[in-house]
């Protein structure tokens, strides 16, 4: 894979750089800047150097047009405040108001493109349709650096297509993440351990699938525990159940007996009347794993589970945890989650390597006050950790070899 360092010198170069600023917002303020900061040094770099930079993005899922609530202004300006200099957005991606701000660049400078997904192209299933559109982008820039990881499990024209028409490299946030995942997949210090949760097994169905030859143990938590629960036979009342991936699921845990990998589910669950939303009143009661109530719906793991999950994280040297272990977003259903990431941090001071794989998980341990320097990696790109895990090709950094 190129890196920066095969571009050459880029002193005045206008410089395309496909970056990833889909942050969580309320209104029009950002929730969790993690994406806008981990930028922050590909760009740093690349000023220093001299170079002209010109940020693409995307933001929530406009489908092809013009939604002015995910505009990139707040990214824009949040952007601005941490690099301390002016960020313009441009209106368009590649159109008229595009190429006067990129034509009035100075070295050092940094122009936003409008949120590349309000252009219907930009995710078009017609290669032709796609290369097309990303000529139009390239002309505003003579290189181009992939640096948004969050993507790159996806052929699209601003990290993909791009790569066609210009001389292209990975920036040094997809570098990074690309080496800490592998030390995960490419002979990990063992115990390895992998941690899943978040709502569904399907989700996660090729990283089970992959990690059943490679990890040593794996722990499973959140909603798609349930379905694993329900597979060894127990009662799981109105909790999340994916009755169409019961006997997958039930194939996962006779191949984790036949390998020895050690399949860790939870002992206790934390349980209410129901999802803590509206009306619904929230009385946390803790159950045994097997003896969930029919009429409440499993929310978070219980009390001995967490020590559990946390000890059996803490005796590893090689962590991967994607997926929060309950509703972390309500405090009665968030212990589970936080005693995951205790576990991660505590193993990362005995000298393990972890990661935790974006999305929920690292919007939780934000949300939860860990710090960021607690872990060893944090991704940015949760589906496309996933599909790194699941030993797929990603399209994204293919382009760049």
């Amino acid at each position: 894979m190129k890196t920066l360092k095969d571009l050459g010198d880029l002193k005045g170069k206008r410089v395309l750089v496909r970056a990833d600023f889909n942050v969580p917002l309320d209104g029009t303020t950002i929730t969790d800047d993690g994406r806008i900061r981990a930028a922050l040094p590909t760009i740093k770099a690349l000023r220093a150097d001299g170079a002209k930079v010109i940020l693409m993005a995307h933001l929530g899922r406009p489908k092809g047009k013009v939604v002015p609530e995910l505009s990139l202004a707040p990214v824009a300006k949040r952007l601005g405040e941490l690099l301390g200099v002016d960020v313009p957005l441009a209106e368009d991606t590649y159109g008229q108001d595009a190429h006067a701000k990129v034509a009035a660049m100075n070295d050092g400078d940094v122009v936003l493109l409008q949120n590349v997904r309000f252009n219907p192209e930009e995710t078009s299933k017609d290669e032709a349709e796609r290369d097309a559109y990303a000529k139009k982008i390239a002309e505003l820039g003579d290189v181009f650096v992939s640096d948004g990881f969050g993507v790159v499990h996806r052929a699209q024209g601003s990290n993909y297509s791009i790569a066609k028409f210009l001389p292209s490299a990975a920036g040094l946030l997809v570098e990074k993440e690309v080496k800490a995942l592998s030390r995960a997949t490419e002979n990990p210090e063992r115990p390895l351990t992998v941690v899943l949760g978040g709502s569904k097994v399907s989700d996660k169905l090729g990283v089970i699938e992959n990690l059943l030859g490679s990890a040593n143990r794996l722990v499973i938590g959140g909603g798609m525990v349930y379905t694993f629960l329900k597979a060894k036979g127990y009662e799981v009342g109105t909790s999340l159940l994916e009755e169409d991936q019961l006997e997958t699921v039930k194939g996962y845990i006779q191949t984790a007996e036949k390998t020895g990998v050690e399949l860790v589910l939870p002992t206790d669950i934390v349980v209410n009347a129901g999802f803590p939303a509206g009306d619904t009143p929230i009385a946390p009661e803790v159950v045994k794993a097997d003896a969930i109530p029919a009429d409440k719906m499993g929310l978070d793991i219980g009390p001995d589970s967490q020590k559990l999950f946390h000890d059996k994280i803490v005796d590893s040297k090689t962590v991967v945890w994607n997926g929060p272990m309950g509703v972390f977003e309500v405090a009665q259903f968030a212990e589970g989650t936080r005693a995951v990431a205790q576990g991660l941090v505590d193993a990362t001071k005995a000298g393990a390597f972890t990661i935790v794989g974006g999305g929920d998980s690292a919007s939780a341990v934000r949300n939860l006050g860990f710090p960021e320097d607690g872990f060893s990696h944090i991704s940015t790109g949760g589906g496309a950790s996933l599909e790194f895990l699941e030993g797929k090709e990603l399209p994204g950094l293919k382009v760049l070899e």
